[in-house]
């Protein structure tokens, strides 16, 4: 196979596993929950606007989010055991077979543990779980494809492992953005810096 075939393949494969990573305004469908707010807290003249968005609960879509997450999990699977088969068929033999390893390993945990997790829509707990699993199978994937390209000598072509590594990038990025945007995990927020300017400095004409 020529290497622009190898490329163009790995771009097919590349956008069709990246496709999986929707923006978060459609993929998390949120359904937002109000509580209904006393009658003497709309009366004070002092209460903000910031105070006011803190009385609504936001829910995520718990089923659009199994069934997108665990499109990319299976997903992923399937990419990096056709990748290390694909580069062990190229230069078959017992050496190379260490390609082999970290698909196989890393397939078995998206498909056997991760998978049934993330597909869980009933237990939030369940699916916050086997999206950190998966997310740190493909790190390691990721890793593993990082030492392909630094080996001094690669018996197939590195330019696939290159793509496997896209993939590896893409799959993380997915799963730790669906942990922040459907948060399953707050990440920690800076306080407010107190203004240093007082409130009037642009009410005085200046």
């Amino acid at each position: 196979m020529k290497l622009s075939q190898i490329l163009a393949s790995l771009a097919l494969v590349f956008s069709q596993v990246a496709a999986f990573t929707v923006p978060s305004n459609k993929i998390n469908t949120i359904k937002y929950v109000s509580s209904p707010i006393p009658a003497n807290k709309l009366s004070q003249p002092n209460t903000s606007i910031r105070q006011q968005q803190q009385e609504l609960r936001a829910t995520p879509d718990l089923e659009i989010v199994a069934l997108v997450a665990g499109q990319e999990n299976y997903g992923l699977a399937i990419v990096a055991l056709g990748e290390a088969v694909w580069s062990f068929l190229e230069a078959p033999s017992l050496s190379h077979a260490k390609v082999l390893v970290p698909a196989i390993i890393a397939a078995i945990v998206l498909v056997a543990v991760s998978g049934p997790m993330v597909t869980n829509a009933a237990d939030p707990a369940s699916i916050k779980l086997g999206l950190e699993i998966a997310t740190g199978v493909s790190v390691g994937l990721g890793a593993s494809y990082v030492a392909r390209l630094l080996s001094p000598y690669s018996p197939s072509a590195k330019e696939i492992a290159f793509g496997g590594l896209l993939v590896a990038f893409a799959g993380f990025f997915s799963f730790s953005q669906n942990l922040v945007v459907d948060e399953f995990i707050n990440l920690p927020v800076l306080p407010q810096l107190p203004s240093i300017l007082p409130e009037n400095v642009f009410s005085s004409g200046y």
